[in-house]
């Protein structure tokens, strides 16, 4: 006859540690290369300084938080710089045109969020790979805002008000930091309090199981690239209102700083797991390691190759080191 023991529990302590074991590791990634560049820069840890990281990561951190999104269900949109050069562009013809700064901004939100649900709509409705329909966007967006704007730099002017999105300041604090905390706070809320974020995690552990359970699985999947060419729609806004023109030369290599953000992270490129609080981390490493590196006097043309090298160490230790398996010493009881 079969004896069966009751399960044994553990620490508490360790198992906190195990379940959050990758936003805990980015953590000290983070601190680490805080402690790191304050060493090498008196003028790294300086108020001036850290509200130009914020400022500068704050379009990289918005789009971070949609791609989230998209990670989890298993998806990449590799289209997300060519979609900000586009928006960063046509917001500057649109405004050059005549049009007022607000009827831009809704225009360019309506814009993004059409770039955004036709790609979806080809994945998750026609079974084209996410990775082939985002590479096909990647180039067919930029490509317009190439022919939009002929190579050239568009200029905005006598649009003080949309200029404050960019270069404004709340309370001492950016206002695109703002605009970007306020909508990681909103996507932590969705991915972990909603009824659409079970259903995005659902979907990216097993799509075809959430389909026979009844959910709209092929919407869920179109709906993320939905919110993703949305982000990227508010990221170029911002961006041309802080440099004051549009070019469709923006955002050039964001896609991979995006994606670096995210699976620095935690969230698995396998789908079905991800965290909003980890890909913030993640964003602000990728800005610190970018604005540290200058600050030390590291070649620009060296600049890349060490961020490159520090990301993939990191993603290393993450994946290896402090994975859900990793457990503290100490038998169970």
């Amino acid at each position: 006859m079969t004896s069966y023991t009751e399960r044994q529990t553990g620490s508490a302590f360790a198992d906190f540690f195990a379940e959050h074991a990758q936003v805990l590791s980015i953590g000290i990634f983070f601190l680490a290369c805080l402690v790191l560049f304050t060493i090498g820069s008196d003028s790294f840890m300086t108020l001036g300084n850290m509200l130009n990281i914020v400022r500068q990561a704050a379009p990289l951190l918005i789009v971070a938080v949609a791609m989230t999104f998209v990670i989890i269900t298993g998806g990449i949109d590799l289209s997300v710089g060519s979609q900000v050069a586009l928006i960063n562009a046509v917001a500057a013809i649109v405004m050059a045109m005549g049009f007022p700064w607000p009827t831009a901004v809704i225009l360019m939100l309506a814009l993004g969020a059409f770039t955004g649900l036709i790609q979806g709509w080809f994945i998750a409705y026609q079974g084209v790979p996410s990775f082939i329909v985002t590479l096909a966007g990647l180039s067919i967006l930029r490509g317009y805002a190439l022919y939009l704007t002929q190579g050239y730099s568009i200029p905005i002017e006598n649009a003080d008000g949309f200029f404050e999105l960019g270069r404004g300041v709340i309370a001492g604090v950016p206002t695109p930091a703002i605009i970007a905390v306020a909508l990681s706070i909103a996507g932590y809320i969705l991915i972990t309090a909603t009824k659409y974020g079970r259903q995005v995690v659902a979907v990216g552990s097993n799509a075809e199981a959430a389909r026979r359970v009844g959910m709209p699985a092929k919407w869920i999947i179109a709906s993320v690239y939905l919110l993703s060419g949305i982000s990227c729609a508010i990221a170029g806004l911002l961006i041309a209102a802080r440099l004051g023109s549009g070019s469709s030369n923006a955002a050039v290599g964001f896609e991979l700083q995006v994606i670096a953000a995210v699976v620095l992270g935690g969230t698995s490129l396998n789908g079905g797991r991800g965290t909003i609080l980890g890909t913030i981390l993640g964003t602000m490493t990728i800005s610190v390691i970018g604005n540290g590196l200058i600050l030390v006097h590291i070649s620009p043309f060296f600049t890349q190759i060490v961020t490159g090298a520090i990301i993939l160490i990191a993603i290393w230790l993450n994946t290896r080191l402090f994975n859900t398996n990793f457990r503290l010493a100490g038998k169970r009881k």
